[in-house]
């Protein structure tokens, strides 16, 4: 081809809405299910922003029988006057233009939670269908749009005595992958958003899901305690140390900061921090100056009132961390993210608004509450003491195994390739099933490390008897990880990660599910990193085989099963043999390679983290001591087990 054919034609400039079509995942992150839920987040910000502003009290989001949602609010309804500069009704602007919306004009609207401005719009255009209906002066407007484009001029569609927005989208399903919402994952952002907007009303309704009576699903979030609530319910399965939550807000330098806390028996630090109703899981400023002050301020509290001499032992910044959960709030005009997801907080005034409101209103607390004071200080000078025998615990998973020349785990039968980029390690249960895996793997890329019984339940173990667990040092050692970074001395440090797909396969069974669940709270609790960065997957083996005559095919599901027999035999049934399987062990190796481990027939399910705080609650509730909370999660969410009858 002639290096003379780059011209201006060659040259695309491609309109905003068509930008958002070509490249969705630069707006929204992924056009898996965490793009496809972020959808309604991004038009849920908008009504928020609305409540934020003082205009607004109740949000109700429906997910419609065919999947299509609708998200209204009683805000003041978009405008829908002319807009002089672009000669359109301002609701088609907001519509259909990348980066409008009133979030950019300081008077509107002081803070704001969307991210970019980009908010409704991209979701107008990866919707195959939205129309969007204003309640405003006493008239209905309506506007319809096709992926992006409107259909026809904003027009007056009857009367109305409410005032509001009902924006109602279908997901357009040729950019997602999947286009079937999950209620349970809007439900908890919607919770979520409640507490962090006390006083405001979220409803969620699913029409998809009905009792026997018709009714459909219908759940109402409201908040008055806000941020307190919130770490109760957080702590909802932990054992509290103090009765009340600790709560503290203020203003410094334009930067309104909320932060509850309270410490309870468990050995985990829970820190959850939020800007913008955005959950910045990968931290920022706002936490670091939350840190530093908590730090500070109890350690000066301790040095004054009590003989820290006498423990002989050197308390640091990570031993007031230990079993406090707490949830911190800030609101910022111009908020900079950093990291790769965009959930870090980079404005560096924020530190130091958080850093002195906390040391304030901390010392305070502490001064007035002697005897929750004394409990706190008693559980920091335990964590120490904990901290060193962990220290020690860990050194020795560290240290390299002077029998074994490289260390690694006898019992693990590694893969050739050294590039961790193709390199896979499968963590199987017992010898029986690593013994097939072994046979049938790819032995170029595929690692695999058996397990024998039932791995450490580590939500109800102290952190130095986790790393004395044999099976547990044995996966530090086989992945290459250690413990500490320059920056934190408890964080993981995946630089020498040996393997960047890590599966969990166990047997299909309610036993096997048990052991995926603890290797899986083990990973959350202790390698959170290799979660976030989506190393870590579960496998899926089948569950039946079918034969008939010459012919096999597997099936993971029932209702795949269903439907082979009905195309082989004329929906007769006749002729069909099923092999149902227990477990791997009753595959031999070819059929395991073939079903669970070939990269072209297998199914991995890849373990992401949607809502850090839900996911510790329901690890916390299925892993803990407390049985009420649990047989009722077990219960409600019996409905969407297939249980073998």
């Amino acid at each position: 081809m002639s290096k003379n054919t780059y011209t201006a034609d060659s040259i695309q400039a491609l309109e905003g809405i068509e930008h958002v079509r070509m490249r969705p995942s630069m707006y929204i992150g992924d056009v898996g299910p965490r793009g496809l839920h972020h959808l309604v987040y991004e038009v849920v910000d908008n009504s928020i922003d609305e409540a934020m502003a003082g205009h607004c009290d109740t949000i109700t989001v429906t997910i419609h029988e065919d999947n299509s949602v609708s998200v209204r609010d009683n805000g003041r309804g978009i405008p829908v006057d002319l807009h002089k500069k672009e000669g359109v009704s301002a609701l088609e602007v907001v519509m259909t233009k990348i980066g409008a919306g009133g979030k950019f004009d300081k008077d509107s609207y002081k803070v704001s939670g969307g991210l970019h401005g980009v908010g409704v719009s991209c979701v107008n255009a990866l919707s195959s269908h939205l129309k969007a209906e204003v309640h405003r002066g006493g008239k209905v407007y309506v506007q319809e749009y096709e992926k992006g484009h409107s259909l026809y001029p904003v027009k007056e569609d009857g009367e109305t005595t409410d005032t509001g927005t009902i924006v109602t989208f279908k997901p357009d399903h040729t950019i997602f992958n999947e286009t079937v919402y999950n209620y349970s994952t809007l439900a908890s952002r919607m919770r979520e958003l409640s507490y962090l907007n006390r006083g405001l009303t979220i409803i969620t309704i699913d029409e998809r899901n009905k009792d026997e009576e018709g009714n459909v699903l219908r759940e109402t979030f409201h908040s008055e305690g806000g941020l307190k609530e919130f770490v109760e319910f957080i702590d909802g399965n932990r054992e509290a140390l103090m009765e009340d939550v600790i709560y503290m807000d203020g203003e410094r330098d334009g930067v309104p900061v909320e932060v509850a806390m309270r410490y309870n028996t468990s050995f985990n630090e829970n820190l959850h921090s939020y800007v913008n109703n955005i959950n910045t899981h990968e931290g920022g400023t706002h936490l670091t100056g939350f840190r530093r002050a908590l730090t500070r301020t109890l350690k000066k509290y301790a040095d004054e009132n009590f003989n820290l001499a006498k423990e002989k032992v050197e308390i640091v910044g990570d031993d007031f961390r230990e079993g406090l959960t707490a949830v911190i709030s800030v609101k910022v005009m111009e908020p900079q993210f950093e990291g790769q997801t965009k959930t870090k907080l980079g404005n560096s005034e924020v530190s130091g608004a958080v850093d002195r409101i906390v040391s304030e209103m901390l010392t305070n607390y502490l001064e007035e509450n002697p005897n929750e004071a004394k409990i706190i200080v008693e559980k920091v000078i335990l964590a120490a003491k904990a901290r060193q025998a962990a220290k020690k615990a860990r050194e020795m998973v560290q240290r390299k195994n002077p029998m074994g020349g490289s260390g690694l785990p006898g019992k693990l039968a590694d893969c050739s390739s050294k590039d961790p980029a193709e390199s896979e390690l499968y963590i199987v249960e017992g010898d029986s099933a690593g013994g097939t895996a072994k046979q049938g793997r790819d032995r170029h890329f595929q690692a695999i490390l058996p397990l024998r019984g039932k791995i450490l339940n580590v939500e109800k173990a102290m952190a130095h008897r986790v790393f004395e667990n044999e099976e547990i040092r044995n996966i530090y050692t086989a992945l290459g990880v250690t413990i500490g970074t320059e920056e934190d001395s408890k964080a993981l440090n995946i630089e020498k990660l040996r393997y960047h797909k890590i599966v969990i396969m166990t047997d299909a069974d309610v036993d096997g599910s048990h052991i995926a669940t603890l290797i899986l709270t083990f990973f959350f609790r202790y390698m959170k990193e290799l979660i976030e960065n989506g190393y870590i997957y579960i496998a899926a083996p089948p569950l039946y085989m079918i034969k008939k005559g010459q012919r096999k095919q597997y099936a993971w599901n029932d209702e795949e099963r269903d439907r082979i027999i009905d195309e082989w035999s004329e929906g007769t049934g006749r002729g069909v043999s099923i092999q149902r399987y227990k477990g791997l062990g009753e595959m031999n190796a070819e059929q395991l390679w073939e079903t669970t481990m070939s990269p072209e027939n297998r199914t991995l399910r890849q373990v992401t983290i949607d809502n850090a705080a839900e996911a510790d609650r329901v690890f916390s509730m299925l892993m803990g001591d407390d049985v009420p909370p649990r047989r009722e999660f077990i219960e409600k969410n019996a409905i969407y087990a297939k249980i073998d009858a």
